[in-house]
């Protein structure tokens, strides 16, 4: 019988063991990734695209992925919606920079139901002229809500300086675009990225082999032909940027640059680096700015990842009056790094939340699901978890100097405050 009184003996992580999925060919670029080890009777599937919002102008990657469940000439959106929502399955899809995905929770028993529902009303979605316009309707009057968020006004803005050297990177979109795109053009879209633009499948669940080979079977005609392009050694536009919005009480800060994905060696040290500065609740940046100046109710920084590159960010708000004291401040949190070695505590305290944050990101089939995906897309497996571990327990105080000397440099970020 266990000891509750005694506490346990505390153990270094030295490796997870990690469970990949079975992967079946779907074409010899397309691949379906199954998850089985599921003890209960709930599924996913996921349907990833070359459909991102670089493969066109004008917002109309975006347009598409909002209408693709918007009707057949045999079924309306009503009804297609009905039949996935009867059968209990959850559904959702979104568009980023570089692909898209539809995805669908649902119980076990009825998720080729819910597949072939999906299925059919991406193969035949006839982007009806009603719910074109009133899908148009809708997102016109997000986007002008949202145009007096300072929030929205400083990503928008940060978008452009961040991708600067690549346009379809920076393109953003505006309420002109909408009078730009025809039906023609969402329907040219979807033929190209859609019905011809499956990149892979992902499943979790305990899916039998018949079932399996249904979905493979199916979606061999949406596959991706040839190989995908991704901008690379994008350069972003350095400087400050003021957008200006009256009556605003906040001011909206970031400041970031272009940088680097998993496949560059710098990835894993740069993380244990991002975490001191901002990625966690005693951050250095949330100590000072929100604990010490009470500038803001949360400041965070971030290590975002695309196909080919990856970008460093650092986002708040704060009131207006403070907008440039809170700029001096992560300038100053940045400059510390480069000039002071790392306290061995702060250290310790750092490395052993990154390493409990990547153990329960690993609970369950899920979670090690999206540890694969976050991987595969880079060419790596799951052993590079294992290497994290490794990096975060080996890293020192002066290699963490040499980093921020590197990256850190105030002159190479892109600043946008809106308010």
């Amino acid at each position: 019988m266990i000891n509750r009184t005694q506490q346990p003996p505390i153990q270094k992580i030295e490796s997870v063991d990690f469970l990949a999925p079975e992967v079946t060919a779907i074409t010899e670029q397309v691949s379906l990734f199954h998850m089985k080890n599921v003890k209960d009777e709930t599924t996913r599937f996921d349907l990833y695209f070359d459909a991102g919002k670089v493969n066109a102008s004008h917002g109309i990657a975006s347009f598409v992925n909002g209408l693709i469940l918007s009707g057949t000439d045999q079924k309306t959106s009503t009804e297609i919606n009905n039949e996935i929502n009867g059968l209990g399955g959850f559904y959702e899809s979104g568009v980023a920079v570089e692909s898209a995905v539809l995805s669908v929770h649902c119980l076990r028993e009825n998720v080729t139901s819910i597949f072939n529902t999906i299925i059919d009303a991406i193969q035949n979605v006839s982007f009806i002229e009603k719910e074109v316009t009133e899908f148009f309707s809708d997102s016109k009057q997000r986007m002008k809500i949202n145009a007096e968020k300072v929030s929205y006004l400083a990503q928008k803005n940060f978008q452009k300086a961040l991708f600067n050297s690549h346009y379809a990177y920076s393109a953003t979109l505006s309420l002109e675009d909408y009078d730009k795109v025809s039906i023609e053009d969402l329907k040219s879209f979807h033929k190209e990225c859609y019905l011809n633009g499956l990149t892979k499948v992902v499943l979790v669940g305990n899916i039998d082999e018949s079932t399996v080979n249904h979905i493979v079977d199916t979606v061999k005609v949406f596959t991706k032909k040839g190989s995908s392009s991704f901008g690379e050694a994008i350069q972003n536009k350095t400087g400050e940027q003021r957008i200006a919005k009256k009556d605003a009480i906040q001011s909206a800060i970031r400041v970031g640059r272009m940088l680097f994905n998993k496949q560059d060696s710098d990835y894993l040290d740069f993380l244990v680096l991002n975490t001191i500065l901002g990625d966690y609740f005693g951050s250095r940046l949330m100590s000072n700015i929100r604990e010490d100046k009470g500038y803001t109710y949360g400041i965070g920084t971030m290590l975002a990842e695309l196909q080919n590159t990856g970008y460093f960010l650092v986002a708040t708000e704060v009131a207006h009056d403070v907008k440039d004291a809170t700029l001096k401040e992560i300038k100053f949190e940045f400059e510390k790094l480069q000039n002071e070695l790392v306290g061995e505590d702060e250290l310790n305290l750092v490395k052993n939340y990154m390493l409990g944050q990547l153990l329960k990101s690993a609970d369950g089939p899920y979670d090690m699901m999206d540890l694969f995906l976050s991987t595969e897309i880079y060419g790596k497996d799951l052993s590079f978890y294992n290497e994290a571990i490794a990096k975060i327990q080996g890293i020192t105080s002066e290699r963490i100097m040499e980093l921020a000397k590197k990256y850190l440099n105030w002159e190479d970020m892109s600043i946008v405050v809106a308010g």
